[in-house]
C-alpha cells in the first residue's frame, strides 16, 4: 500500500531531487516549508543554491499541468501535494505551545495521520526530516518519522578506512621482508578487497610480535614496503602506523588526491602541512602551498566581525597558524609571523576566496573538509589544475554545517567515490597524538 511522506525543509535543502526519491508513494510538503525555502533562496552558499533548485523543480512540475494544492502526479507514480489546509495547531499545542515552523510542520503531519486513522485507510504517514529534534518531537506525538537516507553515502559508519589488519603466517612476513614485496595471489591475501594505494597491516597469526605494513602499488599490482614515510618531514616524524601510511600518500606525487580523516588530535592537519612545506619549500616540486578552510560559523556569520579581510579571517584560520607554530616552534627565537612573511610560497585563505579559481602546480590543503557538501567538494576538486596535489582533511564526526551529518558530508562522499581509482588515496587516523589528556577526552567525552 502506498505511504504518505511529509517532508521537512531540511530534506529539500540537502537534496532538491529528494522529491523523486520516494517511488510511487505520495509526498506532502507543508506550506511553511515553502516559506522557509523562500527565506533561504537569496543566500550565496550551497543552502541558497539548493533552495533555488527546489523552486525551479516545483515550477517545472507546475508547468506540466495541475495544481500543487490539489496534487500533481510525479513520473514515479506518486502524488506531490502542497498542504495548505492543515493549520489546526490544537493537537500539537497540548505538547508544544510555541507556534514555531517546526511545530507547524509537526501539526500538518499529525493532522494527516489522524485523518488517515479516521478513514481506516491503513496508509502509513511518515515525517521525513534531517533534524534530529524534529524526529524526537514527532516520536513524542506518536508520528512515525525517519531520517532522509537517500543522501547518505555510507551506512552504520562503515567508511572506507584505507587499510586492513590481516593475520598471516610468520613465513609470509619473513618472505615480505626478504623479497621486498608480496603477490596478491597469496591465499591469505587473495580474499581481501584491496583498492589502489590500500595498506595492509600484516600480523603473525600465531601471536608473535612479528608484523609489517604493506602498501598496494597500483603500478606493479603487488604489495610493497613503505618508501617515503620513514624519515623526519620538516621535523615531524610519524608516531604510529596510520601516520606512516598518511605520509606515504602525502609524499607520493603520483597520488594527486589524498583524503585524511580522524578525530581531533590525530595529526591530520599537521602531517599535511609538514608534507606540503617539504614539497614546496625544500624540494621545489610545487610552486605554492595553498591552505584553506571552509567558513562554517557556530555563532554569527563572519560578516559581523570588525576589520579588513585578514582580520576577519584570522579567527577561522587560527588552527592553521597553531599547527605552523608547532612545526616552526622548535627553533629558538622563532616568531611565526616573521616566518610566514619569509615563506613566499605559502598562502592561507578561507575557502570562499579560492572557489572558481584554476590552481595549477600547487600543493593544496583543505582543512575541516567534513563541513563541505557534495556539490562544494565537486566544485573544489574539479578546479585543481595540472601538476597540483590536493589534500582534504577532517573529522566526519565533528560537523558544524546545519544540513550535513557524519554519513552525508562531502568528505565522506569523496572518500567513497575515489577509493577504487589510483588517482586517490585515503587513510583514517585512529590514535590521538596531541596529549594524553586529549586522547582521554576524545575517548570518554
Amino acid at each position: 500500500m502506498k505511504k504518505i511522506f511529509v517532508l521537512d525543509t531540511s530534506v529539500l535543502l540537502e537534496d532538491p531531487n529528494s522529491l523523486f526519491s520516494f517511488e510511487d508513494n505520495d509526498i506532502i510538503i507543508p506550506v511553511v516549508v515553502l516559506e522557509e525555502i523562500d527565506h533561504k533562496k537569496r543566500l550565496g552558499d550551497d543552502i541558497g543554491r539548493n533552495a533555488r533548485r527546489v523552486s525551479r523543480i516545483l515550477d517545472n512540475i507546475c508547468k506540466k499541468g495541475g495544481h500543487l494544492q490539489d496534487g500533481v502526479e510525479l513520473e514515479g507514480g506518486g502524488i506531490l501535494k502542497i498542504e495548505l489546509n492543515h493549520k489546526d495547531f490544537e493537537k500539537v499545542r497540548n505538547y508544544f505551545n510555541q507556534m514555531s515552523n517546526d511545530n507547524r510542520i509537526l501539526a500538518v503531519a499529525l493532522n494527516i495521520l489522524k485523518e488517515e486513522e479516521e478513514k481506516n485507510s491503513n496508509r502509513k504517514v511518515i515525517l521525513v526530516s534531517k533534524d534530529v529534534l524534529v524526529r524526537v518531537k514527532a516520536n513524542a506525538l506518536g508520528i512515525p518519522s525517519q531520517d532522509y537516507l537517500s543522501g547518505k553515502i555510507i551506512t552504520n559508519h562503515e567508511m572506507y578506512s584505507g587499510y586492513e589488519t590481516v593475520e598471516v603466517s610468520s613465513l609470509i612476513i619473513d618472505k615480505f621482508y626478504s623479497d621486498g614485496f608480496l603477490d596478491l595471489t597469496l591465499e591469505s591475501i587473495s580474499n581481501q578487497i584491496i583498492y589502489p594505494h590500500h595498506f595492509l597491516i600484516l600480523k603473525d597469526e600465531a601471536g608473535s610480535s612479528k608484523s609489517a605494513i604493506a602498501y598496494m602499488n597500483p603500478d606493479t599490482q603487488r604489495l610493497e614496503h613503505l618508501r617515503l614515510s620513514e624519515k623526519d618531514i620538516w621535523g615531524i616524524r610519524a608516531k604510529n602506523a596510520q601516520q606512516k601510511m598518511a605520509f606515504e600518500l602525502l609524499l607520493d606525487e603520483k597520488v594527486p588526491l589524498v583524503t585524511i580523516t580522524g578525530r581531533a588530535g590525530t595529526g591530520k592537519t599537521l602531517l599535511a602541512l609538514a608534507a606540503g612545506l617539504y614539497k614546496t619549500e625544500e624540494l621545489n616540486i610545487y610552486k605554492k602551498l595553498l591552505v584553506a578552510r571552509p567558513i562554517v560559523p557556530m555563532g554569527k556569520d563572519i560578516g559581523y566581525l570588525p576589520g579588513d579581510k585578514e582580520e576577519k579571517l584570522r579567527p577561522w584560520i587560527q588552527p592553521i597558524y597553531d599547527n605552523l607554530d608547532f612545526i616552526f616552534g622548535r627553533h629558538k627565537n622563532s616568531n611565526i609571523e616573521d616566518i610566514l612573511v619569509g615563506l613566499k610560497r605559502l598562502e592561507i585563505e578561507a575557502l570562499t576566496f579560492i572557489r572558481g579559481r584554476t590552481i595549477p602546480n600547487q600543493f593544496i590543503i583543505i582543512d575541516e573538509a567534513q563541513n563541505l557538501t557534495k556539490h562544494e567538494v565537486k566544485t573544489i576538486v574539479s578546479r585543481v589544475g595540472e601538476g597540483s596535489k590536493i589534500v582534504l582533511v577532517g573529522d566526519p564526526e565533528q560537523i558544524d554545517h546545519p544540513y550535513l551529518d557524519s554519513s552525508s558530508n562531502g568528505l565522506v562522499y569523496l572518500v567513497e567515490k575515489f577509493k577504487e581509482f589510483e588517482e586517490g588515496g585515503h587513510i583514517n587516523l585512529i590514535k590521538g597524538e596531541r596529549s594524553r589528556l586529549a586522547r582521554l577526552a576524545a575517548d570518554i567525552l
